[in-house]
């Protein structure tokens, strides 16, 4: 209550006034209406004190409003660890990850009940602004041919069906992740796990639906050799 009728009270002077809000000392207004440390409101013939101390509030603050945010940047694995120093594990990049989030969002707005090679690059289509993605778009690979195309192969989803909150990745998407993380690991570079790594990921697994989209859409050897080259150079970024 006293959060409220703070909110109230201290939005303007007029509204002040037409409150009938008066304090102690009879000074209506302050430039900082908390040093007023009790009003008192005439409401339907009642009085009305409540008190507006910045004390009062910080109790309440720091137990309704704390908000904590996780975010992880690590995408699901289907290998045990490397053996390896974990400063040389590699780490995704954060469009890589926006992709994920999307694909799984991808799953559910197809009502799939996992999230397969297929969503994994229409996540990367939805992101964007990923070096793969644009590299798709230049080949005319885009968003709308990709789904059109994922819902001739694999079909519609049931529309009266609930897709889980975060849909399971098929094994093929798990290995086309984990092909991704190794082949980062082997080359040895300190960069980041990209967008363009998972597309490669997805093109390994030749009897996946990512695979056969790709490959109706026009995508082939050669196209998955030149993005090879272009991840090579220890310059590489996915901007």
């Amino acid at each position: 209550m006293a959060v409220q009728a703070f909110s109230t009270v201290a939005a303007t002077s007029k509204s002040i006034n037409q409150l009938n809000c008066r304090g102690p000392d009879s000074f209506l207004w302050t430039k900082n209406p908390l040093e007023t440390k009790n009003l008192q409101c005439q409401w339907l013939g009642a009085p009305i004190k409540f008190s507006l101390q910045s004390k009062n509030f910080k109790q309440f603050l720091s137990k309704q409003c704390t908000i904590r945010a996780n975010v992880s940047f690590v995408l699901p694995r289907g290998k045990p660890e490397p053996t390896v120093p974990i400063e040389k594990i590699p780490k995704w990049s954060a469009k890589a990850v926006k992709s994920f989030t999307m694909a799984e969002l991808e799953a559910r707005k197809l009502k799939y009940a996992t999230t397969g090679t297929e969503a994994l690059i229409l996540g990367i289509l939805i992101e964007g602004t990923n070096f793969a993605s644009k590299y798709l778009r230049a080949n005319s690979i885009t968003l709308l041919k990709f789904r059109e195309e994922t819902i001739k192969i694999l079909g519609k989803g049931d529309f009266y069906y609930c897709s889980p909150k975060e849909p399971p990745l098929t094994e093929d998407a798990q290995k086309a992740l984990d092909w991704a993380f190794d082949e980062k690991l082997k080359s040895g570079d300190s960069g980041e796990i990209t967008t363009t790594h998972v597309l490669l990921g997805v093109w390994s697994q030749q009897a996946s639906p990512g695979y056969k989209v790709l490959a109706a859409l026009g995508f082939n050897d050669e196209k998955a050799k030149e993005l090879e080259n272009v991840i090579s150079d220890p310059g590489f970024v996915d901007d």
